[in-house]
């Protein structure tokens, strides 16, 4: 059998993020040709169609080509890791491709970008932002190391380990009635305008929430945005249920207070994880980035969610541990 390059493979396995031809060799520094002629070489020496390459409607890759890309992509990152030496003791050095779930990623982001090169100044973080949809397709086909996202809601075929608690909280105008006590059952809210945040999976807890409580919530007001859900509710508009979140000042980006209740009793325990598909080994430096997620942030649920009636100070939590372990 023909030998198939680690080159063929790296060009091969960046052809899923691009339309066409054109931009894929734009891309990845070589000629339009040259590309057609590895892809050509590829699918001889293995014996399929792994791409349709038509002029008018770009390319498009084959089942056999989509998994062959996928294959490429782990393979070129089994060989990353041969070659950057990535064993016990060394130097951890190298890129780490991560992702996180949108709706907390202000929170979660800024900690791991500005705090883990500091411990790790070889290490390079390379972050996509989206929705669960696109982290899990994203993991799946090899772009992403690990993905930060909820718990709740994921489909098997996944390893996680646990970063931080959280649950639903009232987000209230501070001059509102059930502001004034440390908790909030969530029957006293059922009447209350509420400004939903119409996202999913928070619609779907919301709803259950209620539903498990025989109640139904009376919406005032979607929206697709958190900021925008704080934003209302500091003008006294309704008031919003969030799942709790690190590293939040109790104001809206108007600079207007909220005041963050929990709820008594809880509603919508969950917990937010590094996830990573169960066929694909870890690497160091993923791991070393959950660690460092865990110790800034693990902390969150246990002594964050318990002092909501005071002024959060923004500062990083204190280490808390790890408390859990890789599945």
């Amino acid at each position: 059998m023909a030998d198939v390059s680690l080159r063929q493979l790296e060009l091969f396995a960046a052809l899923p993020d691009f339309s066409t031809s054109s931009a894929a060799a734009a891309h990845l520094h070589i000629s339009e040709s040259a590309l057609s002629q590895a892809i050509t070489g590829l699918e001889k020496t293995v014996g399929e169609q792994l791409c349709v390459r038509r002029k008018a409607r770009g390319l498009t890759l084959t089942p056999a080509g989509q998994h062959f890309a996928m294959q490429a992509r782990l393979i070129l990152a089994d060989t990353r890791e041969l070659v950057l030496g990535d064993r016990r003791g060394e130097k951890l050095r190298g890129t780490v491709k991560f992702g996180c779930y949108a709706s907390f990623a202000t929170s979660v982001v800024p900690e791991l970008l500005e705090g883990f090169p500091r411990r790790h100044p070889a290490v390079d973080l390379e972050v996509t932002v989206g929705t669960n949809e696109d982290l899990l397709a994203a993991l799946q086909s090899g772009r992403l190391d690990v993905a930060i996202t909820y718990e709740r809601f994921l489909p098997a075929g996944y390893r996680r380990r646990e970063i931080y608690t959280t649950e639903l909280e009232a987000h209230l105008h501070p001059d509102h009635p059930l502001a004034a006590g440390s908790t909030v059952d969530l029957a006293d809210l059922a009447g209350e305008p509420l400004i939903l945040y119409d996202v999913s999976p928070s619609t779907i807890n919301i709803v259950e929430a209620f539903a498990a409580r025989g109640l139904e919530p009376r919406v005032a007001a979607r929206v697709t945005q958190i900021i925008l859900v704080e934003a209302l509710v500091g003008r006294g508009v309704g008031y919003g249920l969030l799942m709790s979140r690190p590293n939040i000042p109790p104001m809206s980006v108007e600079g207007r207070p909220v005041a963050i209740r929990s709820f008594d009793p809880p509603v919508t325990r969950s917990h937010v994880v590094g996830i990573w598909p169960e066929d694909m080994t870890l690497t160091r430096r993923a791991a070393a980035l959950l660690d460092y997620a865990v110790e800034k942030l693990g902390c969150h649920g246990r002594a964050d969610i318990a002092q909501n009636t005071s002024t959060y100070d923004g500062a990083a939590p204190p280490h808390a541990g790890s408390g859990t372990s890789l599945e």
